[in-house]
């Protein structure tokens, strides 16, 4: 049976793969970094905290509070990890992506 509720948008997936690649460093700031350096694609600071919420509700992400500094103003900040069930469906997003792409190498490097 197949299932479609663990499909990922483009751009949850890009949130995804960025915490993962992060580690323990996944906070917001650098989750927005390595996306628009990795990924070359601009990213609102709105459309992020948007989407890592979204995420958090999916149950595919969970964070935790880091110790506040006092450059901070006592704000603490949130790291992000990914859960087990966000783990499972990152794979079945990237399988999907590679069971599609399969046999278009070629043109998707515009080889034709």
């Amino acid at each position: 049976m197949t299932s479609y509720a663990a499909s990922l948008g483009e751009f949850e997936h890009l949130v995804m793969l960025a915490v993962v690649r992060l580690k323990q460093s996944a906070r917001a700031f650098e989750i927005r970094d390595e996306i628009q350096e990795k990924a070359q694609r601009r990213v609102s600071r709105g459309a992020l905290y948007a989407t890592l919420e979204r995420l958090e509700k999916k149950g595919y992400l969970s964070w935790e509070t880091e110790a506040t500094t006092p450059a901070r103003g006592g704000i603490p900040r949130r790291r992000f990890f990914v859960t087990e069930e966000g783990t499972a469906a990152l794979r079945a997003s990237q399988r999907a992506l590679a069971n599609l792409s399969e046999g278009l190498e070629a043109f998707l490097l515009g080889k034709r």
